[in-house]
């Protein structure tokens, strides 16, 4: 189980960073105030548009961002007190992380589970089940950057996985793949929840998230400014789909015009 308490997460901005920012100011909040929970058996969806603060929202959970307040637990470790114990317990992919480009599935598969205290033989027990069921297995010997994006980021989710994690943290899985290697990895999920996995994905995909998440939060300017399942975030913005929903909310939320 994920929970999130309060998490509010300041940066401090370069004075290049203001111009481009078109700010004044020289301190940022990324997030606010922003309380949730992703429950075992259940994907939760975290869905805002670029730079609402997804990212550093989970970054944060993952330990790779020190929050500035509030508190986050995974599997009841303190991601500040026990981050060691979190990042046991976890998965966590984004775009802005790359495997090397000079290192093949395989051998990065099985250099992850060794730093993950593996046995080797678990380690090739459970390298054959993902490379299997991502049509990896034709291509773990060539190198990462040799790889098409989609057999790229097949290859790093597989990567992700080595250690059978209990929580899977996955930033924007999807993200310019195309629809049949979409749904190879939204499939996926989707048999990690069944096995009972704790799941927290932020995505832009409207239609992704309708279909995939149990319950989703919407993020705004750092804010959480709806929550709950998708026939309850349209019942309360009296819309018939996701997209207008958020829409919606962002109009309210969002001082720019659209």
């Amino acid at each position: 189980m994920i929970c999130v308490d309060n998490l509010t997460k300041v940066y401090k901005l370069s004075k290049k960073q203001m111009v481009e920012q078109k700010t004044k100011k020289n301190m940022k909040r990324a997030v606010e105030n922003l309380t949730l929970t992703a429950k075992p058996g259940k994907i939760y969806g975290l869905l805002g548009p670029n730079g609402a603060g997804k990212t550093t929202a989970l970054r944060c959970i993952a330990t790779l961002l020190k929050p500035t307040e509030g508190t986050i637990t995974v599997c009841g470790h303190d991601v500040e007190k026990s981050a060691e114990k979190v990042r046991e317990s976890i998965s966590f992919l984004t775009n802005e992380i790359k495997l090397d480009p000079q290192f093949s599935p395989k051998y990065l598969f099985n250099f992850f589970g060794r730093l993950h205290k593996m046995e080797e033989t678990a380690i090739m027990e459970r390298r054959d089940k993902l490379f299997n069921y991502f049509d990896i297995k034709d291509f773990e010997d060539k190198k990462y950057e040799e790889l098409s994006t989609g057999m790229k980021q097949k290859a790093s989710i597989a990567v992700s996985l080595v250690h059978d994690p209990k929580v899977v943290i996955f930033d924007e899985p999807t993200n310019g793949l195309d629809i049949v290697t979409a749904r190879n990895v939204t499939d996926y999920l989707k048999l990690l929840k069944e096995e009972g996995k704790t799941i927290i994905i932020s995505t832009h995909i409207m239609s992704e998230a309708e279909k995939l998440c149990d319950e989703i939060g919407i993020i705004i300017n750092g804010k959480l400014v709806s929550e709950g399942s998708l026939e309850e975030i349209l019942d309360s913005t009296n819309t018939k789909d996701l997209e207008d929903g958020f829409f919606e909310l962002y109009k309210l939320h969002n001082q720019e015009v659209l």
